[in-house]
């Protein structure tokens, strides 16, 4: 094992690169054999383990395909949360730049000039999709978009605002949900283009609609003759927990044996890896959660991540039918494809629907044949039928955010660390490595116009001069170089914050104070550094008001904050309070 200094400061040894110079729309498109197709490949709330090539046990061989053909980042973060993430990926801004800094569903909610909280995706940001078809790209989306508020609808009503859906943010085909949820088996609401469609198919599943639609366009690309880009947000693993019998029954033997066993395989298998540094101790088991041995409900628990996984087992079915497209194409060795998640694993709990009681619209009250759906983290029932309407809570996200502690919605490492893999044969000469430089989504966007030769737009949807993107392309660590003029990286979500600066890192889980880690000695965050290390503390303190003010960052709670939405509470779920009797 290499020490702790070499092992964070080696980039891979790749080789490679596709140097293709900028230049007027008609310039680049006689080039248009030359520049890469591109494809951003998201999965949402999975956590940093959870894949094979990081450590998992959930059989992802397309995915690790992916990995051991390129490049695997093992410092790649995000924001914290479904909303703000995707807003920031698609942009290349900090959420609040993007005036996603909180949900979708909490649209003017907050006093108008807290524009950062307005939750409508910023019309002054340029997505990737405006900037690349600008340059002579066919864009193409498959899945979730939830950075607009979504006027939720029952089939054929009509809404109001569609000015920040895909078709009128640069993508020339859309398929999926606006919102943030969407039941597996009986969705509420799907749209191609902008007219909501229904999938009347009995044996319909989103995750294999998502990639059946994700296909039919890259045909429909490959006749085109110019350059493509496609975004495939997968709603898996997002609750709620369903998906076939014949991929969950495959699983029940691997979870039986409990999170704590399991927890530290993965860690061996990533220490084995060399992603992580053997410095770093595993963070702890959540202090809610009891042993395995002390578990009440195993049965129940064992159920519900192996539904879990074989709802990540079925995306990455999905992603080889991608890959497999790109091959009959001929296009897979010059298609830089990106595979993340947009937050870490997720400790949410779905809560119990008395029959009869008004439901979200993506909650549905019956399946397509009429069964009724009952909802709620219930251990009697069963989760995996479209009957049920359940997540996996806790326990097992802290399992998918091994080693690191925390989950979605914090700023600790949990909740902002994700795999990123690269794929790109004809730029990334590397196979099978590992970098460990510290990236962000805020980078995508810049390494996209770093590899398309693209222009970064002059006037955004508004008609105004556009927010200029704040993150760095990746393109020099494709060769073995670094990322240039990396600077400070800034988080805040519900209150929950965080700076980091080279080695060290500040952060707070509301409404806790400052916590500093040296991200060398500690990435997992065991050992508080705050009062050994004032002066660093006032430092990066100091930054983060100043990052703060500059994006439109508020205290926590916001004028007019839900009752009982406290940002970093972590409340006991009814399940667990009976390990503690």
């Amino acid at each position: 094992m290499q020490d702790r200094r070499t092992f964070l400061s080696g980039a891979a040894r790749v080789a490679g690169g596709l140097a293709i110079a900028s230049g007027s729309v008609a310039a680049q498109a006689a080039k248009a054999s030359r520049r890469p197709n591109i494809i951003l490949i998201m999965a949402d709330d999975m956590g940093y383990s959870d894949i094979g090539c990081f450590g998992g046990e959930i059989d992802t061989p397309n995915i690790d395909r992916l990995a051991a053909g390129g490049l695997r980042f093992s410092q790649y973060y995000n924001a914290p949360r479904c909303c703000p993430s995707r807003a920031s990926l698609l942009t290349g801004l900090y959420p609040h730049q993007a005036n996603m800094a909180m949900m979708t569903v909490d649209h003017g909610r907050y006093p108008a000039a807290l524009t950062a909280y307005d939750c409508d995706l910023n019309k002054d940001a340029v997505t990737i999709a405006e900037m690349l078809k600008g340059a002579g790209y066919t864009t193409m989306m498959s899945g979730k978009w939830h950075i607009t508020p979504f006027q939720e609808t029952a089939l054929g009503e009509k809404v109001d605002d569609k000015s920040n859906w895909p078709v009128n943010r640069g993508f020339d085909k859309f398929y999926g949900f606006i919102g943030g949820v969407s039941d597996y088996f009986t969705p509420a609401y799907v749209f191609r283009g902008d007219q909501q469609i229904e999938e009347k198919d009995p044996n319909f599943y989103l995750t294999d609609g998502i990639t059946d639609n994700a296909v039919d366009m890259l045909k429909d690309a490959g006749k085109a003759g110019k350059p493509f880009f496609l975004y495939a947000a997968y709603n898996a693993p997002h609750w709620p927990l369903q998906a076939p019998e014949q991929t969950v029954a495959k699983y029940r033997g691997r979870y039986a044996l409990g999170w704590d066993a399991l927890r530290e395989q993965r860690h061996a298998k990533q220490l084995k890896m060399q992603l992580l540094s053997s410095a770093w101790s595993m963070g702890p088991r959540d202090p809610r959660v009891p042993g395995w041995d002390r578990a009440s409900f195993k049965a129940w628990e064992i159920e519900r991540m192996a539904v879990y996984a074989a709802q990540v087992d079925i995306m990455d079915q999905g992603i080889g039918r991608i890959v497999a497209q790109l091959e009959k194409m001929g296009q897979l060795d010059n298609t830089l494809i990106f595979f993340m998640s947009d937050n870490g694993g997720n400790y949410e709990e779905t809560d119990e629907v008395k029959p009869g009681a008004k439901r979200e619209i993506w909650m549905p009250e019956r399946t397509k044949t009429g069964a009724p759906v009952i909802a709620g983290n219930d251990p009697k029932i069963m989760p995996g039928p479209a009957t049920t309407f359940q997540s996996y809570g806790g326990p097992w996200a802290n399992l998918s955010n091994t080693p690191f502690r925390l989950y979605k919605h914090f700023a600790h490492e949990g909740g902002i660390s994700v795999p990123l893999v690269a794929h790109w044969p004809n730029g990334i000469a590397a196979r099978g490595a590992i970098t460990h430089q510290v990236s962000h989504e805020i980078d995508i966007l810049k390494t996209c116009l770093d590899v398309s030769g693209a222009e970064f737009p002059k006037q955004a949807v508004s008609g105004k001069a556009p927010i200029p993107p704040e993150g760095r392309s990746l393109r020099p660590v494709f060769s073995g170089g670094r990322v240039d003029d990396r600077g400070m990286l800034f988080w805040e979500h519900e209150g929950n914050c965080a700076v980091r600066d080279g080695q060290w890192k500040l952060v707070s889980a509301y409404p806790n104070t400052w916590e500093l880690y040296d991200m060398e000695a500690d990435r997992t965050e065991l050992h508080d550094l705050s009062a050994a290390q004032p002066q660093v503390v006032v430092r990066l303190a100091q930054a983060y008001r100043d990052w703060a003010a500059r994006v439109g960052a508020q205290p926590w709670p916001l004028p007019q904050t839900p009752a009982g939405q406290q940002g970093g509470q972590l409340p006991l779920p009814k399940y667990l309070k009976a390990d503690r009797t």
